[in-house]
């Protein structure tokens, strides 16, 4: 639960009790009243979370269908609510931080520089997708006209 510093690992026996360890020391003292509601979300009915997976994965189909017609050809995650981009090799030599200033003020798309992320995300920006289904479509519109600007899409294109 985001903010409320209670959640859940699966995976590797050895990492998830070193996670365990690290975090023994780190997170303590978590209030009551949320532990309890961390118990009853993770125990009670799962179609709500079943629907918000359904929800993130709509919306990155949109989202990376757009960017593919746009000729930004982004892997198509599995499982989560970002996607995580290589930038178009026109714009590489600009990096996260330019390239995603440059997204902000002509296409009006808001994106995480990768570099954020450690020094090998420079070449990465992130999409998170939070925004519901038309503006991820209204965000594609506006990286297709960027892009069409800089004569990378045919004018043709939707």
């Amino acid at each position: 639960m985001a903010g409320w510093r209670i959640g859940f690992m699966v995976g590797n026996p050895e990492l998830v009790s070193a996670l365990t360890r690290i975090k023994s020391y780190h997170d303590y003292g978590t209030f009551t009243p949320l532990q309890v509601a961390a118990i009853a979300a993770l125990e009670g009915d799962q179609q709500c979370v079943l629907d918000i997976a359904e929800q993130y994965r709509q919306r990155r189909n949109v989202l990376v269908k757009g960017l593919h017609e746009a000729g930004w050809m982004v892997d198509n995650p599995k499982a989560s609510m970002y996607v995580w981009a290589k930038i178009p090799q026109p714009y590489a030599h600009l990096g996260s931080l330019e390239f995603a200033k440059r997204l902000l003020a002509e296409a009006k798309v808001c994106v995480s520089p990768g570099v954020g992320f450690g020094e090998y995300g420079d070449d990465h920006v992130r999409f998170a997708l939070i925004e519901n289904q038309d503006r991820i479509r209204q965000a594609v519109r506006g990286i297709k006209a960027m892009f069409r600007a800089d004569g990378l899409v045919s004018p043709a294109a939707k």
